[in-house]
């Protein structure tokens, strides 16, 4: 998130030369330690002074999202969370916050951390940040990544040994109807357009639009259908989709039910549904998880499906979210899955932030720059509120 999104340290007790558990004692100041509960009023202030310069006061929720998000994970250790900096005053100026989740590389488990903010405040916070930044060196980390940093924090990535991956970098957003999606995207900037009564301008326009131009219609493949399952049929299916990727996200029973229950609680982004697409003969050929809200923007997490399968499953992808009304759709940009969504019309690509990553291994570094790498969606921090509200 900007302006600085990249992850942080395995180890931090070794930076600070204090044990980073809750209940020991604290590091003299001046120094780097985990993120403790206690400190999350003091970080929630901090977070909204740095991304929302123009609130006056920090929202009254805030504090216990952190903690839902940042200490709520079954994978969670003060080892392999969210990081503070104190000041000489003992203060907290500025902070990392970073979530784990766990990753087969090569058919071995790696808990990876996912930077979600890297937050500082005045001249401490400055160096403080500075001295987080030095530890994303690439020799120190198992796997770190973030997949919405600033063009800033992506220097320092690079500086770090570490890479920026530029499919993943994108945002594929597909148009049905142009009318209800321009509106939808004027409201959600101008507040005072959700007062007026447009909905059926809307509508009008693009029914006119849609006959004139029938490519805004999306066709699936023959033969191809789709039905919605739930979140634990979907991970099943993912599990053996996500087969064709050396690295890729574990979803463990634990780590997927609480990835759901998080992701839930962003209901800004309407509600969260799974699909599943079969082929002629009744098989099983991919899956999709997404958020929508009736009328709007079809927010795609995650797609998975068999080789070679691509094409007929990102056709019913669109099919599905026209059928169903959708204004438009848009989703993370994949390099499986790329050629796929170029065949579709009204398609555009965006760039809204950074995918980077740093590791030390070498193996998981040639899949990631490779065809071999999958990460996003839930395994990311797309699905989280501090992107979307507070």
């Amino acid at each position: 998130m900007a302006p600085a999104a990249e992850s942080a340290l395995k180890h931090p007790p070794e930076l600070s030369g204090t044990p980073a558990g809750e209940g020991k004692s604290r590091p003299h100041t001046g120094t780097v330690r985990a993120m403790e509960r206690s400190d999350l009023p003091v970080v929630a202030d901090l977070f909204t002074r740095t991304f929302r310069k123009n609130n006056q006061k920090t929202d009254s929720q805030l504090a216990g999202y952190l903690e839902t998000v940042f200490f709520g994970s079954p994978l969670y250790t003060p080892d392999v969370g969210s990081l503070v900096h104190l000041s000489e005053t003992s203060a907290i100026d500025s902070a990392i916050l970073a979530m784990p989740i766990e990753y087969s590389v090569h058919g071995r488990p790696v808990t990876a951390r996912v930077l979600c903010a890297f937050m500082a405040e005045g001249k401490s916070g400055a160096a403080g940040a500075a001295r987080l930044a030095r530890m994303l060196r690439a020799a120190r980390q198992d796997f770190c990544f973030s997949d919405n940093a600033s063009p800033v924090s992506a220097d320092h990535w690079v500086a770090g040994g570490g890479h920026v991956l530029p499919v993943q970098s994108l945002e594929w957003h597909r148009t049905f109807r142009p009318a209800a999606a321009a509106l939808h995207m004027a409201r959600r900037k101008v507040k005072l357009l959700g007062k007026l009564p447009l909905q059926g301008l809307a509508r009008a326009v693009d029914r006119f639009v849609r006959r004139s131009r029938t490519s805004f219609a999306a066709v699936p493949h023959d033969g191809i259908r789709s039905a919605p399952v739930s979140p634990q049929q979907f991970m099943e299916q993912a599990r053996l989709m996500m087969g064709r990727f050396s690295v890729h996200p574990v979803f463990s029973k634990a780590e997927f039910d609480w990835l759901i229950a998080a992701a839930k609680l962003n209901t800004s982004l309407g509600e969260l549904q799974c699909c599943s697409i079969t082929d002629a003969q009744g098989k099983i050929i991919g899956c999709y998880l997404y958020f929508g809200a009736d009328g709007r923007n079809a927010v795609v997490m995650n797609v998975f499906c068999h080789e070679r399968q691509e094409a007929a499953v990102v056709s019913q992808l669109f099919a599905d979210f026209d059928n169903l009304g959708y204004a438009s759709a848009q989703g993370m940009a994949q390099p499986f899955l790329i050629q796929a969504v170029l065949r579709q019309r009204h398609l555009v690509h965006k760039h809204t932030g950074y995918f980077c990553l740093v590791t030390r291994h070498a193996d998981l570094k040639e899949a990631a720059i490779g065809d071999g790498f999958y990460a996003g969606g839930l395994a990311s921090e797309s699905w989280s509120r501090l992107l979307h509200d507070f």
